[in-house]
């Protein structure tokens, strides 16, 4: 049985270790019985936290959350290289290479890592790592790199809110870091530990926020299992998504108009809508008189607005 119409939203997921952000997906597929589920934000099977996923209608908005920024939870392990930039690929280099078993080499000062890490606070070029969902020429990175051919990403301009440093024990620093949308936290492992000459690689991450979605947000991926479709029930709705953007209340006509994707003029708006005003945004939803989420729209010169995401 498919999830009714009705159902759709964002589901905000507690992702586990181990499985990739598309056997999340179709983990949800099956509890929600619904096909139409997609992911905001890919996480590496590695790391664990926040994955928005989108249910139903909701998929259409997904676009509008690609730019959302992020925050992470990580562990950067010291003195290891790796091809992967995490703990789980083969090790490539590092101070503490070929040691086997033996105790971590020298590390950097405390003072050095945090003056490290304080370099990539702000908006820089970020080469993604070469095993990534990246595209180069058409091809994503990590299926070069699988076909014996791994090629450098082409670096991409991100921004650090902030890089704290929280502890240091040993050859692992854990660090919170806030960033925009694209940042990779394996490239920065490995940026860090090539600015203190020893190597590093990425040993735990946690995302907390995504957006505006947060860990408080989240439901374990074993508790959507557990309530199959009645887990349906924790989706944040249409209606209260995007509070971020002006909305105007539209009349019975207006509400028409907007389903079939035709534009919505002054006549279309109740009388306190606040059509003129909205209009000076890049988008407005278009709400009826109960609130419900009809569309997304975008204001043309003359103040018309046009549904250019229907939901209804």
């Amino acid at each position: 049985m498919i999830t009714p119409p009705a159902a759709a939203g964002i589901l905000i997921v507690d992702k586990p270790a181990g499985p990739t952000s598309h056997d999340v997906v179709a983990v949800a597929r099956r509890a929600l019985a619904c096909r139409k589920v997609g992911h905001l934000g890919t996480l590496d099977p590695m790391a664990t936290g926040v994955l928005p996923l989108v249910v139903g209608r909701a998929t259409r908005l997904a676009v509008l959350f690609a730019g959302a920024a992020k925050q992470y939870d990580a562990v950067i392990r010291l003195g290891l290289e790796t091809d992967t930039c995490d703990i789980g690929g083969t090790v490539i280099g590092g101070s503490d290479a070929g040691r086997g078993g033996a105790p971590p080499g020298p590390l950097p000062s405390r003072r050095a890592v945090a003056e490290a890490a304080a370099g990539f606070v702000g908006s820089h070029p970020q080469r993604p790592p070469a095993v990534s969902a990246k595209k180069i020429k058409g091809v994503r990175a990590y299926d070069l790199a699988r076909r014996q051919r791994p090629a450098e990403p082409t670096p991409v301009r991100v921004t650090v809110d902030t890089l704290e440093v929280l502890s240091i024990e040993g050859a692992h620093v854990r660090c919170r870091i806030a960033c925009s949308s694209g940042f990779y936290v394996r490239a920065l492992a490995r940026d860090l530990g090539r600015a203190l000459g020893c190597g590093a690689c990425l040993e735990t991450l946690r995302r907390e926020r995504h957006g505006r979605f947060t860990l408080a947000d989240a439901v374990p991926l074993a508790g959507i299992i557990g309530e199959g479709t009645d887990a349906a029930a924790r989706l944040v709705p249409l209606d209260a998504l995007l509070p971020e953007l002006p909305g105007v209340v539209v009349t019975e006509r207006g509400a028409r108009r907007a389903a079939h994707g035709n534009p919505i003029g002054l006549s279309d708006a109740s009388p306190a809508a606040g059509v003129g005003r909205a209009a000076t945004a890049a988008r407005i939803r278009l709400l009826d008189a109960d609130g419900r989420l009809l569309a997304i729209a975008e204001p043309d010169a003359a103040g018309a607005l046009h549904p250019r995401i229907v939901l209804v």
